[in-house]
């Protein structure tokens, strides 16, 4: 016997005080703040935090789009989904242009989101002063003062050991010029994305109990020294092996058959469309 849920899984009462939170964070961009996590049918630390933002905002006319690392084939991918439509009978959708709210974890799409989208990423670790300070009653207390002397100091420290900084990915940015912000664990690459995007952004750590955002058109800085500038992975002189797209996050691979390093897109949906314009010019041309 299928027991019937409430629409989107999360009784009103739930989705309005998570909604409160919501309001909240795109008061203050980049402020932490804290709501009461449910119970999810899903463990936590697997997007708990995102997928409580996507139910709470979610309405019977949204198109949702979930992707994992870049992928929307992958299993936690596809169990989000599942869950989303079967309580909500919302569409879904791989292309990006086509969806109203997309729950990612680690990436942003390859695609410029418009003013009439969301973005929901997945965050596991929201305080970006965890790694130099364990308190939690402190590390409210250096936001509150504007104090990120450790972050800093942090940044300073990769450069005395390696000549650069060396975080690969969650490098932490500065929002609306008052809260530094963990972005979640996004590469470096799409950092720049955040900076006066036309997409409202959310960010949601279900197991630390956090919820915070980037309004449309809000400033974001990446944290860097004038003699250190910020920079992104670089694929120069690289292009994806099957769409040929360059300028896009690519992931290594090698080739089973010659052993060879090759390069593919991050963003599969992203890498299907170029792929699709191209056999589209292909036929035109024959056409033609």
């Amino acid at each position: 016997m299928k027991t019937n849920t409430h629409f989107a899984f999360f009784d009103e009462g739930s989705k309005k005080e998570i909604r409160r939170a919501i309001m909240k964070a795109v008061a203050i961009p980049g402020y932490q703040v804290p709501f009461a996590s449910r119970e999810m049918p899903i463990a936590r630390g697997w997007g708990t935090g995102g997928l409580q933002i996507t139910l709470s905002i979610i309405g019977k006319s949204d198109v949702l789009k979930v992707i994992d690392q870049g992928a929307d084939e992958s299993v936690n991918a596809v169990s989000i989904k599942k869950l989303v439509h079967e309580t909500t009978g919302v569409e879904l959708t791989e292309q990006t242009e086509k969806a109203s709210i997309i729950q990612s974890r680690h990436r942003i799409p390859e695609v410029i989101l418009n003013e009439d989208q969301i973005i929901v990423l997945q965050v596991p670790m929201p305080e970006p002063l965890r790694k130099v300070e364990a308190s939690e009653y402190m590390t409210k207390r250096m936001h509150a003062e504007d104090d990120y002397s450790g972050v800093w100091l942090m940044l300073f420290e990769q450069i005395m050991k390696y000549g650069k900084t060396a975080t690969g990915a969650d490098h932490p940015v500065y929002v609306n010029n008052r809260y530094v912000m963990a972005p979640s664990p996004i590469p470096r690459f799409d950092n720049t994305k955040l900076h006066q995007s036309e997409a409202l952004i959310l960010l949601g750590a279900g197991r630390e109990k956090k919820i915070y955002a980037v309004p449309p058109y809000t400033n974001v800085k990446s944290l860097a020294f004038e003699d250190y500038p910020f920079t992104v992975e670089a694929f120069e002189d690289k292009h994806c092996h099957l769409c040929s797209s360059t300028d896009v996050f690519l992931d290594e691979l090698t080739d089973p058959e010659t052993g060879e390093t090759i390069h593919q897109c991050n963003d599969t949906s992203y890498c299907i469309e170029q792929l699709n314009k191209k056999a589209e010019a292909e036929v035109q041309t024959s056409y033609a």
